[in-house]
């Protein structure tokens, strides 16, 4: 069996033209032009290209974008005070506080200042908060995006087992929590994996999908996949490779050669879930723009 590739970019592109046609009928009717504002602070490289990434996909979607950026020794205070000023700003529908943040800056001080109508991140306490509960607003754009895949799939999430390795607030848990939410592309039983579960690989030949989120190269291997599965891999770590240009590339958690020729379906890295993180970012930004003004 070799496993059938499922295509994050083609499914981004479907997505990202449905925004696109979102925003141009909003505009039409009288609506504000929809328009993300980024914190940046400091500067590492994969950040500044994640969020050059991210305007760029705003304004090809017909939205507008500005980015601020802040040196690395910039105090949490002033980045407060930028979250505050962008959330009384009726022009800005959307604020991203890029992460990571430099170590003087708590990153849960400055998401719990964000207006949860604009957190296009969908990670301050009230946001998550409307997950647990079962009616998110805006959901964490890679655990949405994960969704949209096994939905514009046609893979069936009702009843199924579900193993997502990985806890974090970013991705696991909010993962979990849409999945075992009731409705119809969720519903699923889902088991949440992590460095301290036993005999992991038993866990996981449990899954009927199986969703990698721990950010640790290789470590899902095909001894630790069910024939057939469904394998989502939502890992992205640079490692080194001196065969490429600028001497790494991006390396997912699944051990893609040697687990495809057991799944019945796997997402590539790149190519996966990471063009599906800018995409549901793109579907938070033109929610909230409408949930501003009073039109969601």
């Amino acid at each position: 069996m070799t496993a059938r590739i499922i295509d994050g970019n083609a499914i981004a592109a479907s997505v990202r033209a449905d925004v696109a046609a979102e925003v141009a009928t909003h505009i039409a009717a009288g609506g504000r032009r929809p328009h993300l504002s980024v914190v940046l602070v400091g500067d590492d490289p994969a950040s500044h290209v994640y969020v050059r990434n991210k305007g760029r996909a705003s304004e090809d979607a017909g939205m507008t974008s500005d980015t601020i950026l802040l040196s690395a020794s910039t105090s949490q205070e002033e980045v407060l005070d930028h979250v505050r000023r962008l959330n009384a700003d009726p022009a800005v529908s959307g604020i991203l506080v890029q992460m990571p943040l430099p170590p003087q800056i708590d990153p849960h001080a400055v998401m719990s200042k964000i207006d949860p109508r604009k957190d296009v991140d969908g990670l301050t306490p009230a946001n998550l908060g409307l997950l647990v509960q079962g009616t998110p607003f805006h959901a964490p754009a890679t655990p949405a995006g994960v969704v949209e895949i096994l939905k514009r799939e046609g893979i069936p999430t009702q009843g199924a087992r579900v193993v997502v390795v990985g806890r974090s607030v970013l991705v696991g848990r909010p993962l979990a929590l849409l999945l075992s939410n009731r409705g119809p592309h969720a519903n699923a039983t889902v088991t949440m994996a992590h460095t301290g579960t036993r005999d992991l690989a038993a866990v996981c030949r449990e899954a009927e999908i199986l969703i990698s989120a721990a950010g640790a190269p290789g470590a899902i291997t095909a001894d630790m996949v069910r024939p057939g599965a469904v394998v989502i891999d939502v890992g992205t770590t640079r490692v080194a490779d001196a065969t490429r240009k600028s001497g790494h590339r991006l390396a997912g958690d699944v051990d893609f050669q040697a687990v495809r020729e057991v799944a019945g379906a796997i997402t590539p890295v790149p190519g996966g879930v990471g063009p599906m993180t800018i995409a549901m970012l793109l579907v938070n930004v033109m929610r909230a723009a409408k949930a501003l003004e009073g039109r969601a």
